[in-house]
């Protein structure tokens, strides 16, 4: 059982790495920067996949209920806005920076826990929720490659996220899985990323994309959505496998690893203040994965 375990970790990891460097590729590399056909795209790829997993057994859903579909559909509006606004925030920010600017979901999530559902919280976890508001508050004052836009981007990518996870601990009807849930998700997100696609100006614009008829951006926006829908297979089965703190630990390790290469990989300036937030924003996320382990 520890090497099954292990295994689906190191999947994770490798698909965790594989999708965002890829995805960082194509949006800032080839500057496909569409991003209603892009992650709408993606969630069509995922929903395939997924629907074809499900004909053939290898995985079981159950969606027929109206009233859990109608439950959860608040969370899929906010689910388009973590992937719209996170991919228009990765193409304009380092990985790195995207990372701990993504972290401050938790600082919301701890907020909300702390403030109105009156949850205790333990010194770790508050010390946690601190480094990680610290680190991204300076980030923003000490980023040599200062984006505004992408900045901005990132705190609705922030937002969202806080708001995906607080709403799917609040609103998860008993008989949605996890697989359920991401399923319509999916499907909520192709229709309306679709008909957004028109009034965003994408749909034509994308016309006079340089590389539209390249190979190389073919392969790419094969591969994000595949690897789009293993990620979101193997996180799913990691929740399954391991205990949560166990599960925010390879989480931890999947981010470093990330970070880490796309500094060798993409063109990313660091100046010593800005390792300085990185590093502080890490600390954050370490301590909220002790916080985890001890069961806080």
């Amino acid at each position: 059982m520890g090497v099954r375990r292990t295994l689906v970790g190191l999947t994770f990891c490798t698909c965790y790495l594989a999708f965002y460097l890829l995805n960082k590729y194509v949006l800032s590399v080839l500057k496909f920067t569409y991003p209603t056909l892009f992650q709408g795209w993606q969630t069509f790829v995922g929903a395939f996949l997924l629907h074809v997993s499900w004909k053939l057994g290898w995985v079981e859903i159950n969606c027929s209920s109206r009233s859990d579909v109608s439950t959860w559909l608040p969370a899929s509006v906010v689910f388009v806005g973590v992937i719209y606004a996170g991919s228009r925030a990765l193409s304009r920010l380092a990985v790195p920076v995207f990372l701990i600017l993504h972290n401050v979901a938790e600082v919301i999530v701890c907020g909300y826990q702390k403030c109105f559902r009156k949850e205790k919280t333990s010194p770790a976890k508050t010390c946690s929720a601190l480094f990680l508001l610290a680190a991204a508050g300076c980030l923003p004052f000490n980023d040599s490659q200062f984006d505004p836009d992408g900045y901005f981007w990132a705190v609705i990518h922030t937002c969202c996220v806080g708001s995906y996870k607080i709403l799917r601990k609040s609103l998860k009807p008993n008989t949605l899985s996890d697989i359920d849930q991401q399923y319509l998700n999916y499907i909520f997100s192709v229709a309306l990323l679709t008909i957004a696609s028109h009034p965003t100006g994408d749909l034509f614009s994308v016309l006079d994309f340089p590389f539209l008829y390249f190979y190389r951006f073919h392969g790419s926006c094969c591969a994000s959505g595949i690897l789009g829908f293993f990620l979101m297979f193997t996180t799913v089965k990691l929740k399954s496998l391991l205990a949560p703190g166990q599960c925010a630990a390879w989480i931890f390790f999947a981010k470093v690893v990330t970070a880490a290469l796309s500094v060798l990989l993409f063109d990313v300036v660091l100046t010593s203040a800005t390792v300085g937030c990185l590093l502080l924003g890490g600390l954050g996320e370490a301590l909220l994965v002790f916080s985890e382990r001890k069961g806080s």
